[in-house]
């Protein structure tokens, strides 16, 4: 049986709206929880982006699902020492239950600093450089020092530890990132269900390990309604190629969007409150072979869809 999940949009909602829906979700009786770092949002009309860290440790004093974050980049933005810490801070308040989710990031929030935006195969080599600070830091009882290509740590040591490591997650989105997660990373997490990419993990070194796929629904009313709303919120979904790795603000987003059509975000967006719309969105992650698909909703009708799915679309998917 496939592991269910809910999916925390930290560019659209409050710190205060994500601690209550994971308290909801929780509730509704998903098994477990995605949630987005950035530091920007995608637009302007999503309009939230909070330091995803202190969420996750609100989080854990409301509720006892296992956490995954979807995706963090610890390579520019933050120093992976840093990145470190707060992993191994969130997994010791969230009792163990915690995944550190990584990639290579985006331009959009790493830019801030005015450093250059590495090209994809610098961002792979920063990647696992970062990984291995990152391990290093969890597992070496002494004081660890790295002089390394992208990295220098002097003498540092993580005091507050998880009983075992955190498990690490790597996104791919495309062949290279694909081969380096299956080499380095403890799973997979995409956001496609290009059952290629799923197969040459595994064949690439995976295995048998865990892998994680998610996506929007836009839960509303009408399905008139969920599809306006996923396409004023969300029309950047729809943006294709490396788009979503190289624009540096939401500005850029807004003007590539336009390009977006409605008629687009409807052809790829499940909208509206009927229950049987809701489980055949499932359908190509289920067939694909998916261990764990996790669900994010759009708009703000967040509650509604969290009673739909509690009482219809959840005790179907488990049926099947």
């Amino acid at each position: 049986m496939n592991k269910i999940g809910y999916f925390l949009s930290s560019e659209e909602y409050t710190p205060a709206q994500l601690i209550e829906q994971a308290r909801l979700a929780e509730e509704a009786g998903f098994d477990a929880l995605w949630i987005s770092d950035h530091y920007h949002p995608w637009n302007d009309e999503q309009g939230q982006s909070a330091f995803v860290w202190s969420t996750i440790g609100a989080i854990s004093q409301v509720c006892e699902l296992p956490v995954t974050t979807a995706v963090t980049c610890p390579t520019v933005r933050i120093h992976p020492a840093v990145i470190a810490q707060a992993a191994a801070t969130s997994a010791v308040l969230l009792n163990g239950r915690f995944t550190l989710g990584i990639g290579t990031g985006e331009a959009l929030n790493e830019h801030i600093f005015g450093d250059a935006w590495p090209t994809v195969d610098v961002r792979l080599e920063m990647l696992e450089e970062a990984v291995e600070i990152i391990r290093r830091l969890w597992t070496e009882d002494g004081f660890v020092s790295h002089h390394g290509m992208h990295y220098t740590v002097d003498n540092a040591r993580i005091y507050t530890r998880p009983d075992s490591p955190v498990p690490i997650y790597m996104s791919g989105f495309g062949p290279e990132a694909t081969d380096v997660a299956a080499r380095i990373a403890d799973g997979y997490i995409t956001t496609s269900t290009d059952s290629d990419l799923l197969k040459r993990f595994r064949e690439n070194g995976g295995g048998d390990k865990p892998t994680q796929v998610g996506f929007k629904v836009s839960y509303a009313p009408t399905e008139e309604e969920g599809i306006e709303q996923a396409h004023r919120i969300w029309a950047n979904s729809g943006l294709p190629g490396e788009l979503s790795q190289v624009l540096p603000s939401p500005r850029h987003f807004e003007q590539a969007s336009q390009l977006v059509t409605k008629e687009q975000t409807a052809q790829s967006v499940t909208g509206g409150a009927k229950a049987a719309d809701h489980l055949k969105a499932f359908q190509p992650y289920v067939e694909a072979g998916f261990d764990e698909i996790y669900v994010a909703n759009m708009g703000p009708h967040s509650i509604d869809m969290m009673k739909l799915y509690r009482e219809e679309v959840l005790p179907e998917l488990r049926r099947g």
